[in-house]
């Protein structure tokens, strides 16, 4: 399976203490990520009215009743139907034009901490989502993710052919994460992993840490047997706001304030100048510094 690697690491430089398996949709973000962008795609001429709609009543369906096995089922189905003969590079330019607009505002304030603490510690952050690759991967980006398993669909000349290579569900997860650990010598029992969904129960059974995310019912009740923990996230938060997260977006963010408050000190000290100058004419006095 593909495995997009974000960040730095090198398979070679095996220094991570571990790693912290993330899933997206309900556990880092409020919504589904691939949902989310129906406007973005209605407005660049891949959807139509109708498709709006239907996506509208998909997402309002994931946030009630969260996603079963068959609904995933059926979510996948009108996915790869939905985008089947989409030019899969006007996907990726919405994607790359809205995504700060789009998703920003839907990312836990607490999962951001969450990435944060593991960044501190060392491990590698990884993002594990059944959403498509094309909109994953540049959120992962943007959160500063090591590496993101993601589905990934059939493409023939430049198109989306309505096939998916690769789907990251269920059991596919959990084996992509022994296969990350395999590749950069991860000890899955020193690992964590989040997720909200009982769909991805394989992936939390198959490391030592597992937190059970805003669960759904079938979730909860395998957490309460188990003695997983239970976490509530319920604060979305803008990335904006925070120019902690070690992503190349955020350092932007970081050196855009940082040369703003350079720019206005100069620019003070320089009206200051100006004004002594003009007083000392005035007053036919010495300046002095």
């Amino acid at each position: 399976m593909a495995i997009a690697q974000l960040a730095y690491r090198d398979p070679a430089q095996r220094g991570a203490v571990g790693a912290a398996f993330f899933d997206l949709d309900k556990t880092i973000i409020a919504k589904s990520s691939t949902l989310a962008f129906s406007r973005p795609f209605f407005d660049g001429g891949l959807l139509n009215r109708r498709s709006v709609l239907r996506s509208g009543y998909a997402q309002f369906m994931f946030a009630l009743q969260g996603a079963d096995h068959d609904q995933m089922e059926k979510m996948r189905a009108y996915l790869s139907a939905m985008c089947t003969g989409w030019p899969v590079q006007s996907v990726r330019d919405i994607v790359a034009e809205t995504l700060h607009l789009i998703v920003d505002p839907l990312v836990y304030d607490e999962a951001v901490q969450l990435i944060e603490d593991h960044q501190a510690a060392g491990r590698d952050v990884v993002i594990v989502s059944s959403s498509g690759s094309e909109v994953v991967e540049p959120i992962g980006e943007m959160l500063g993710a090591d590496h993101v398993v993601a589905t990934r669909m059939a493409i023939s000349d430049g198109r989306y052919t309505g096939d998916i290579d690769f789907y990251a569900f269920g059991e596919h997860k959990a084996q992509a994460a022994r296969e990350l650990a395999e590749e950069y010598g991860y000890d899955l029992s020193e690992c964590y992993a989040y997720s909200d969904s009982e769909t991805d129960i394989p992936l939390l059974m198959a490391v030592g840490h597992p937190h059970a995310v805003n669960p759904d019912r079938g979730l909860r009740r395998a957490a309460a047997e188990r003695g997983w923990r239970v976490l509530r996230f319920d604060r979305p938060v803008g990335l904006r706001q925070r120019v902690g997260l070690h992503s190349s977006a955020s350092r932007a963010v970081a050196v855009a304030v940082a040369a703003g408050l350079v720019t206005a000190g100069v620019t003070t000290w320089q009206a200051r100048q100006r004004r002594e100058l003009t007083l000392s004419r005035r007053l036919a006095l010495p300046r002095f510094r």
